[in-house]
């Protein structure tokens, strides 16, 4: 399943996922939105807080494969929770949805994928 272009309300049970950097300054775009309304904190780039679950999309290629894969392997211990994940690493880290997507390949059943990787996956089987 994919998930909306714009995410700007949750339910209980769904958590935002974004892309940040390491330092987790959410300044601006998802980052931010996770800031303001997900419970995102200031200074972490990584990892599950409040509703929102950070990527690092900013320390090279090798370094968000690591944290796709990391996130996976958090997101299947944690069933009773959606993942609903943007565009990570498509907006100032500069990479195509061709690149990102299949990084998700396998990602469980909980997590949603935006319908841009979601094609590229789609297209590549």
């Amino acid at each position: 399943m994919s998930t909306a272009k714009f995410i700007t309300e949750l339910d209980a049970h769904e958590v935002f996922v974004f892309g940040s950097n390491a330092a987790g300054a959410h300044g601006a775009g998802a980052a931010r939105t996770a800031y303001e309304k997900f419970g995102a904190v200031w200074g972490d780039g990584h990892g599950h807080h409040g509703q929102s679950y950070a990527i690092d999309t900013m320390s090279g290629f090798d370094e968000l494969a690591a944290e796709v894969s990391r996130f996976c392997t958090y997101a299947a211990t944690r069933s009773e929770l959606t993942f609903l994940v943007t565009e990570v690493g498509c907006g100032i880290a500069g990479y195509a949805p061709e690149q990102v997507a299949p990084l998700f390949v396998g990602a469980p059943g909980n997590v949603e994928l935006p319908e841009s990787f979601e094609r590229v996956i789609r297209s590549r089987t």
